[in-house]
């Protein structure tokens, strides 16, 4: 048992308002600069929708991700090996129009134009060219927009639901939608890791969270293609690859990350996991249908003596485990089993993980029509206004069953929680539903505590920063035969 530590996120898309307050928090102190306008390591979508950039996820265009082979995976794209023979040709990298050429406006005309008949406008320039341009698209071009053609009806979520399924989201304007915020997941088989030629991309020891080294960086993008969430950039200014740091110098001194700082809605959450790195290669290669079940099994058990014993050996700090042990993340995914991951499909084992949206209470379906009068208050989970298939594709590879059972919870928890506040709720329908879904009234306050009413300290448990264990971790990197250390040099991603 190879223990590590790794921090971990939870978004909680029920509580996400679409403010992107998060993204400009992001933006203003990572991406406000020359090359790099174009690009947001924090953005909040709207869902169905195609995303940022346009289709990230459909890998038949873009090629990033993992795929099965055998007991084994190989990147979708190519190996590193081979990308050495192939440096200057990558048909599958995103060109500029799948994200947004960036834009300002010659401001100055408003104050220099000659005097006419005419107010004088602002117009858009390229700030990549100079030149002027027509404005064709941005990031979150179709925001908030539930219906629209050119984007929301070609979201590659909706392959999998009959032309009937696709027809009744858009039959109301905008009556279906949520927003779906997204970072780097800082994987623990991170596909840009293995991609990259030279080297430059690795995985801290000490906390987990994926880094590009600018200095070893050479500009060859097979990191952009690799990564299947596409948060890898390129900087044209300063020719380098750059993406989410988590803020790490932030964690360093106690700080949560910017974007989860100023959540408005504190949809997020951030702790440490700690994890079987033994069982990477096993859970990324298994079949899809496992995929959940076996990344959920990868994340051990911090009170587990066993689990504490193997974590010391292997060079996780007390204060560390102590995080573990209180983080929320854990309870999330672990404890209480209502957070899942974004597209396991992929394989690379992310560790941004997402409660699904339970959507409106009020309403129900009839006929295959929702009905916004009912005579009940709320409808059974599989009902939601949402299709089951479409979240499925999103957070399970396919498995409607698991979304059912989070939804489920996530229902019993608001029954039990309406019961305790009004009482206007048959007790023996909150009963059941707690019991149902393997919950008790205790861990069901617990739940609706850490979503509703939870503080600061309680949504960002950071562990100590432990520089001198940082730098021991790299130096047993190296030693391949005691076995100990965070680093992954000693054992190799596959594919490279």
């Amino acid at each position: 048992m190879d223990v590590r530590s790794q921090i971990a996120m939870v978004f909680h898309l029920d509580k996400c308002i679409g403010c992107h307050t998060c993204s400009i928090a992001c933006k203003n102190i990572w991406t406000d600069r020359k090359g790099a306008e174009y690009m947001w390591w924090n953005n909040v979508e709207t869902k169905p929708d195609t995303g940022f950039p346009t289709k990230w996820e459909d890998q038949d265009i873009y090629k990033g991700g993992w795929k099965k082979k055998g007991d084994s995976v190989d990147l979708l794209s190519e190996s590193r090996v081979k990308s050495m023979n192939n440096l200057f040709y990558n048909p599958n990298l995103p060109v500029i129009d799948d994200y947004y050429e960036p834009w300002t406006y010659t401001y100055n005309n408003l104050f220099d134009a000659k005097e006419g008949n005419d107010q004088p406008v602002a117009e858009p320039i390229s700030l990549i060219t100079g030149e002027k341009m027509n404005i064709t698209s941005g990031p979150n071009w179709d925001d908030d927009l539930g219906g629209s053609p050119d984007y929301a009806r070609k979201d590659v979520n909706l392959k999998n639901l009959s032309k009937e399924e696709q027809e009744a989201m858009f039959q109301l304007e905008r009556m279906v939608m949520f927003y779906l915020p997204r970072i780097c997941n800082h994987c623990l088989n991170p596909a840009c890791v293995a991609a990259c030629p030279s080297g430059a991309v690795y995985k801290r020891g000490e906390d987990g969270v994926v880094l590009i080294n600018q200095k070893k960086c050479r500009a060859w993008r097979k990191c952009v293609t690799a990564c299947p969430y596409k948060k890898t950039y390129y900087n044209w200014g300063n020719g380098k690859s750059e993406k989410c740091i988590l803020c790490y110098p932030r964690l360093e001194t106690g700080q949560a990350p910017a974007c989860m700082h100023t959540c408005v809605g504190r949809i997020r959450y951030l702790g440490v996991m700690l994890y079987d790195a033994d069982k990477i290669e096993k859970v990324a290669s298994c079949d899809e249908k496992d995929l959940v079940k076996s990344q959920m099994d990868i994340y051990l058990d911090p009170f587990d003596k066993d689990v504490i014993k193997a974590a010391k050996e292997n060079g996780v700090a007390d204060s560390t485990i102590e995080s573990a042990q209180k983080s929320p993340v854990y309870k999330f995914v672990k404890e209480w089993g209502v957070a899942l991951p974004l597209h396991p499909e992929f394989r690379t084992v992310p560790n941004l993980f997402y409660v699904p949206p339970l959507l409106p209470a009020m309403g129900a379906i009839k006929d295959g029509n929702y009905e916004t009068i009912s005579d009940q208050l709320w409808g059974d989970a599989k009902d939601t206004r949402i299709p089951i298939k479409y979240l499925a594709s999103l957070f399970t590879a396919g498995d409607t069953d698991k979304i059912l059972e989070v939804l489920r919870k996530l229902m019993a928890v608001r029954l039990h929680r309406r019961d305790v506040t009004v009482g206007d709720i048959d007790k023996t329908k909150v009963k059941e539903a707690l019991s149902n879904t393997g919950l008790d009234a205790d861990i069901a306050d617990a739940i609706f505590k850490m979503t509703s009413l939870a503080k600061h300290k309680e949504r960002f448990i950071i562990p100590a920063a432990h520089r001198e264990e940082a730098e021991e971790m790299i130096e047993n990197t190296a030693d391949t035969k005691g076995n100990k250390g965070f680093g992954f040099l000693d054992k190799p991603f596959r594919g490279l």
